[in-house]
């Protein structure tokens, strides 16, 4: 008789739980999952695919102005949220389906409810205890709201993908990615969109340059960016949502969002039950091979404290199986992980910031390049591009990608090979560049930005 039920049993199927769960099945192991939600995780469900889906609808306004410039007759076009939400909802049931049949296919059971720990080897889901060798927790984050007076009247990125109808007007708290994707998304679709932001400018921990040309783009659309403000409290009256800000200025809209960051989603989880250390923010403490300071206990993605991205999370999945159930030790790099943030107009980026490599290199050139894309010298559209590179200046080696501007994000993921193949600043130079092309910028650019002065 078998010592454990389990070889491994898996807390939450989203996706970095569900790429471990599959690989470790493939190498023999016996191998359940658990999940209180719906199979595919964040991601999926709520999260990146949807809002991606979402952010296609609100380019579409874009395509009908600029097709104008290019000879199409103008037409009035109305958008219906209903039907955005509703194809939306049967998209995301088909992956959910995907997601089920591809751990029946790889032999992995399915337990659908929420999983917690009763002791290093128990897991405990609706009332039944199962026992496994090896434990992974793959529970994802949670939206994180600002503890203020009313904001249960906000909504969260999670209940933002099924608003039953389009609001008028919507207040987002918050200058990070979620914030800014939704801000294009709603803005695009017809609604007016201010974003309150505690700081001088959006996404922090971005290369400041592109930070202020998405903000300059942003307000060309249309949306205003309170930016050194802070909300105190939220309040509901007949006409909507007031927020009052640190100034005690009133802010009203249709809609309050918080996009105010996530947490991980630790709790009821019963990990001091089985001895599971946490860090800051309730993120669980792992080490290079995801294992917690329990032994048997593992744990990936944005459940950590490490970098909270969907690749990321199937890659420490992988990883773990390897190590695990295939006799094959791996782990998984964090330098030059490709970002994308589907605003309108998105960024890419891989690699150092200009900050970030000025801390870390005795010299640093900078090559920028800022442009109206070919696309818009017909559609007659206000709206540039910006790209940049960061280059150590000692060895040439490049350090980060840079870009705002249309299919940034697809662009910038060819870049990412480059920069963990080690190129230089002369392997880009002698790239023959794709004309025409806005991505042949990365190859063309030849002036270095002049030197930063000396601060006083």
């Amino acid at each position: 008789m078998a010592e454990f039920d389990f070889d491994l049993f898996t807390i939450g199927a989203g996706s970095g739980g569900v790429a471990a769960s599959r690989r470790a099945a493939s190498y023999g192991a016996r191998v359940a999952i658990c999940e209180g939600s719906r199979v595919g995780g964040t991601c999926v469900i709520r999260g990146c695919v949807p809002k991606k889906l979402l952010v296609y609808a609100a380019q579409q306004r874009d395509g009908f102005e600029d097709s104008c410039g290019y000879g199409w007759a103008p037409q009035a076009h109305t958008h219906d949220w209903a039907t955005l939400i509703a194809n939306k909802d049967k998209e995301i049931d088909r992956l959910n389906g995907i997601y089920i049949r591809m751990l029946e296919n790889s032999g992995v059971t399915l337990f659908n409810g929420f999983g917690r720990l009763i002791d290093r080897h128990t897991v405990e889901v609706d009332g039944k205890r199962y026992t496994a060798r090896t434990i992974l927790i793959a529970t994802g984050g949670w939206p994180a709201m600002p503890k203020i007076p009313g904001i249960e009247h906000a909504v969260t990125s999670n209940e933002a993908l099924d608003l039953p109808t389009l609001p008028h007007s919507v207040l987002i708290i918050g200058g990070g990615y979620i914030a800014v994707e939704f801000a294009s998304i709603f803005r695009g679709l017809g609604a007016e969109v201010t974003l309150m932001i505690r700081g001088e400018d959006l996404l922090n921990g971005f290369d400041d340059d592109i930070r202020v040309a998405l903000a300059q783009e942003l307000r060309k659309r249309g949306i205003e960016i309170l930016a050194r403000a802070q909300p105190v409290k939220v309040e509901h009256g007949p006409g909507g949502y007031t927020v009052t800000d640190h100034l005690g200025r009133g802010h009203s809209a249709g809609l309050v969002m918080a996009a105010t960051g996530r947490r991980p989603n630790t709790r009821g989880l019963g990990l001091e039950a089985a001895g599971v250390e946490l860090g800051e923010g309730d993120a669980i403490r792992v080490d290079a091979n995801s294992r917690t300071n329990i032994d048997n206990i593992y744990a990936i993605g944005d459940v950590t404290d490490r970098v909270a991205l969907t690749p990321v999370a199937i890659a420490e999945g992988r990883a773990l199986a390897e190590t695990l159930f295939n006799d094959n030790p791996t782990t998984v790099s964090y330098d030059n992980i490709p970002t994308g943030v589907f605003s309108l107009p998105p960024l890419g980026t891989v690699g150092l910031t200009e900050e970030q490599a000025r801390a870390r290199f005795a010299k640093v050139d900078i090559y920028k390049a800022g442009f109206r894309p070919m696309k818009h010298t017909l559609s007659g559209r206000d709206e540039r591009v910006l790209m940049k590179l960061v280059v150590d200046g000692e060895s040439q080696r490049v350090l980060g990608c840079h870009m705002m501007g249309m299919d940034a994000p697809e662009i910038v993921q060819g870049l990412a090979i480059a920069l963990n193949c080690g190129a230089t600043k002369q392997d880009f130079d002698r790239t023959m560049a794709l004309h025409p092309s806005t991505a042949e910028e990365f190859v063309l650019m030849r002036e270095k930005a002049p030197e930063p002065k000396p601060v006083a």
